[in-house]
């Protein structure tokens, strides 16, 4: 298998999503460094709104990622629910 990752900037906004990705993602590796926290996964990488909701206490718009997402490696398939990361062999 072929590891996938997603980076976001280390702040405030971020820690849920963070938070969000590890419980749904147990396989997944975090990496923090002052200025980014990066995440690391064999296989694939499920982002769910849902859980961030849960987080955040408020509607989420998967869009939103995209305010302090920094790089993503993988095929990204995304929809309304889950941004997904996987490579397509």
């Amino acid at each position: 298998m072929s590891t996938v990752f997603i980076a976001f900037q280390a702040n405030e906004e971020s820690r849920p999503i963070v938070e969000a990705v590890l419980a749904d993602n147990p396989h997944a590796v975090l990496h923090e460094s002052p200025a980014m926290v990066k995440i690391d996964a064999e296989g694939k990488l499920v982002i769910k709104r849902e859980s961030i909701e849960e987080r955040l206490g408020r509607d989420f718009d998967l869009q939103e990622l995209q305010i302090n997402l920094i790089t993503i490696s993988g095929h990204l398939d995304e929809d309304d629910d889950e941004f997904t990361l996987a490579w397509k062999n």
